[in-house]
């Protein structure tokens, strides 16, 4: 037989099987791991027998194959060199030499697929023919790739012992679940925390199980094992996506400066997502029937003009809910109902819009963002939407600290048309100490009224630790004024009625001073309403803040602040101070509000105004009560050497609390904004009141220690010290703010005094 067409031993295992029986070509046994790679310079009949007779291709399979692949084996010498009279049979074979084969091992290392032109080299070089060279390559891959799959597959083998262990144990610990808060055995259609992070998990290890078992089988051959795990949880069918974290549009406002504790919570985690879901749906339960329920569960006050929650019958009737009150906790339970002017649509997008949101409620919310979405709802609106909150409650003033809290919104529409958005607090999945306010749930039932109106009745129940309230604001918290429903219902109706002016198109042009121009209407309004956010963000006791606190601690303490304002087009830039301080009235707020607004009465108490004539210029009214208007004032100053000022001021007023909130502004930069022009370029430092009743209750109710109808007043001012940011706060400059606001609020107390008496 010529030389060329002898067939080396060295690649005949390749076509084998385990049992050493040549397997046929195109055929495939239950196990590859011998075969030659079938997409890799594949064995084909062409190449194996293009120059061999059919009786030396029969001796072949006759052969016993003794001999090792030359990849295996690097000892012995050809079969040229050995004996011909020992080993007759195996003459015809060609063994390679310890050179021959370290030189294809080095090759193979850099190139394990060379080419034709390669191969003709190597077999140049080393006395072989280039199909030997081409055979030993094949060979030399398929020991590779089998050495890999053999390591790979003891790899998954162990992994797959270790799962199953794993499981095991999951399964052990779901057989003894009980429940968390009596310590007794699950009861059947309840499902406690822990088993509930079970099943999940072992639903994602059944999955892993069955992939890592399939991958085995293909290379051991034996069939897939299902092991007998707990049934995989069914899903609810809602549109879970993710959120992220104050970034999308609509979905996270700019957290002014968070907290520790709002820094410090994260969205939730993938285990948490539908025990929160199951959460939210429970509260929508319990706050439907919260907001319809009478007694006992309500029952009236004393004096007859509100209802107050019965803290034992609420255990009866919602047994589950989000565990007892935390020690030292106090309950506060309010229920209010209202017809506002806005339709059920808006209303829900308000509520599901954290920006929206935190602005029409800005003297309640200091701050919120949307941490995920859970679900965006169905059918194009919010129904069946699920957010995951946080946010911070304050009541204007520097004496009553903020409320934090964790939450999900929900947000439904029943089967009668009403709408419904809830919130329940969500920190007994991440307890924390510092946390101070729990919301059980709480929000509103919004119901379709005719013309564009609706009815909502607002339901507010949470517990909180409120020792760090100042005393002379204990009774207005205490009473709900402070951050119950009755304040909810009241902003909200006062905001519908400043929305829909903003959108009113009949203006009457007969009255002096009126802006008729919408576009400027739009424009001015907006402008207030950031001045009013400004205002509220600055002057409570949010620990918060981005503002660095100097002095102040109590009542008649001023509490000074500083802040650098840096590229920042709403503010002037330079070094601010804010300057801070609350004290009772012996006067009804509504006298001080009317007092605090009118411009005729303004250089009673406004120093900075320097004695001149105030008069108003232009003004957009705000409601039905003609205390909640817009007015742009000028001051014409008694010095005719100094230019006359342009101040921008918005009142607002409600059964709840009232405003009275101003600026100093450009005469170039209100031109613009009157013209329709972007307002969100116009610096402001707003200064101004905050009046809120004392806590007593109305029409001839119970008189506190403070008197009856007395007013809280909370005086706040923003100035600018120093026009250069980089500038250092001199101690001049915090006295100088100091007297100014002492002053101011003699003033105060010195003409209402007057008027009262």
């Amino acid at each position: 037989m010529p030389a060329g067409i002898m067939i080396p031993a060295t690649h005949m295992p390749s076509m084998m099987g385990r049992n050493g029986n040549v397997a046929a070509y195109g055929s495939s046994s239950g196990l590859s791991l011998g075969q030659p790679n079938m997409m890799d310079g594949q064995l084909h009949p062409l190449d194996m027998t293009q120059n061999t007779s059919e009786s030396e291709i029969a001796r072949l399979r006759e052969d016993d194959f003794d001999s090792k692949s030359g990849s295996e084996n690097h000892e012995g010498a050809s079969g040229d060199d050995q004996d011909p009279n020992q080993r007759p049979k195996k003459k015809r074979y060609h063994r390679h030499t310890q050179h021959q084969i370290q030189e294809m091992e080095a090759f193979f290392k850099e190139c394990p697929h060379p080419d034709d032109k390669q191969r003709k080299e190597l077999s140049r070089e080393l006395g072989l023919e280039p199909l030997q060279v081409k055979f030993w390559f094949q060979n030399k891959r398929t020991q590779m790739k089998t050495q890999h799959e053999r390591h790979e597959n003891t790899q998954l083998r162990s992994e797959n012992e270790k799962l199953r262990t794993e499981n095991l144990r999951y399964r052990e610990a779901l057989s003894n679940a009980s429940c968390p808060n009596c310590g007794g055995p699950t009861a059947i259609g309840e499902m406690s925390f822990d088993e509930h992070h079970l099943r999940l998990e072992n639903a994602r290890l059944r999955e892993e199980i069955d992939r890592i078992s399939a991958i085995a089988a293909k290379y051991v051959g034996k069939p897939v094992v299902n092991y007998p795990l707990i049934p995989q949880v069914p899903t609810r069918p809602l549109d879970l996506g993710v959120g992220n974290f104050g970034a999308q549009p609509g979905l996270g406002g700019e957290l002014f400066g968070a907290s520790d504790l709002l820094r410090s919570i994260n969205g939730p985690t993938e285990a948490d997502k539908p025990m929160i879901i199951e959460l939210a749906v429970a509260a929508m339960e319990e706050l439907f029937r919260m907001a319809q329920m009478g007694e006992p569960l309500w029952l009236p006050s004393l004096d007859g003009t509100t209802t107050e929650l019965s803290e034992d019958e609420y255990i009866r009737s919602f047994p589950r809910g989000i565990g007892p009150k935390p020690p030292g906790f106090k309950c506060e339970a309010s229920r209010e109902t209202a017809v506002v002017i806005m339709n059920h649509i808006s209303l829900v997008e308000i509520l599901m819009d954290v920006n929206q949101w935190s602005t029409v409620f800005s003297g309640i919310v200091s701050r919120a963002m949307t941490l995920e979405v859970l679900s965006t709802g169905v059918a194009g609106n919010y129904n069946g939407a699920f957010q995951v909150m946080t946010a911070e409650f304050q009541v204007p003033s520097p004496l009553v600290p903020t409320r934090e809290s964790y939450f999900v919104r929900y947000c439904k529409q029943h089967a009668d048309g009403t709408w419904a958005v809830v919130d329940v607090s969500l920190d007994n999945l991440r307890p924390s100490p510092v946390v101070r306010c729990r919301r059980r749930p709480s929000g509103c039932l919004i119901q379709e009224m005719p013309n564009g109106y609706s009815k909502v009745t607002w339901v507010e129940h949470v517990e909180v630790d409120d020792r760090g309230v100042h005393n002379i604001y204990k009774q207005l918290v205490n009473s709900g004024l402070a951050f119950g429903a009755k304040r909810w219902v009241a902003t909200l109706d006062r905001q519908c009625e400043r929305l829909a002016s903003a959108m009113a198109t009949n203006i009457p042009t007969g009255e002096v001073g009126v802006i008729t121009s919408q576009e400027g209407r739009k424009s001015m309004l907006k402008l207030a309403e950031r001045m009013v956010i400004s205002f509220c963000a600055g002057v409570s006791a949010s620990t918060a803040h981005t503002w660095t606190t100097l002095s102040g601690s109590g009542a008649d303490d001023v509490r000074v602040m500083t802040r650098k304002s840096v590229d920042d087009p709403g503010r002037p830039p330079g070094i601010v101070l804010s300057a801070a301080t609350s004290f009772w009235l012996p006067v009804p707020p509504k006298r001080v509000f009317d007092f605090l607004r009118d411009e005729n009465s303004r250089s009673e108490w406004d120093i900075l105004s320097n004695g001149g004539v105030v008069q108003e210029m232009a003004h957009i009214a705000n409601g039905q009560d003609t205390g909640n208007c817009v007015s742009l004032l000028r001051v014409n100053s008694a010095n005719s050497s100094q230019s006359n000022m342009l101040i921008l001021q918005e009142s607002c007023t409600d059964s709840t609390a009232s405003f009275v909130i101003y600026a100093p502004v450009d005469v170039v930069a209100m031109n613009m904004v009157l013209n329709g022009g972007d307002p969100d370029y116009v610096a402001l430092l707003p200064s101004g009141f905050a009046i809120l009743p004392d806590g007593t209750t109305a029409h001839g109710g119970v008189i506190g220690e403070v008197g009856s109808g007395g007013s809280l007043l909370t005086v706040a001012f923003q100035i600018l010290v120093d026009s250069v940011p980089t500038a250092k706060l001199s101690l001049g400059s915090v006295a100088t703010v100091n007297n100014l606001i002492a002053c101011t609020v003699d003033r105060i107390k010195a003409a209402v005094s007057c008027e009262n008496a």
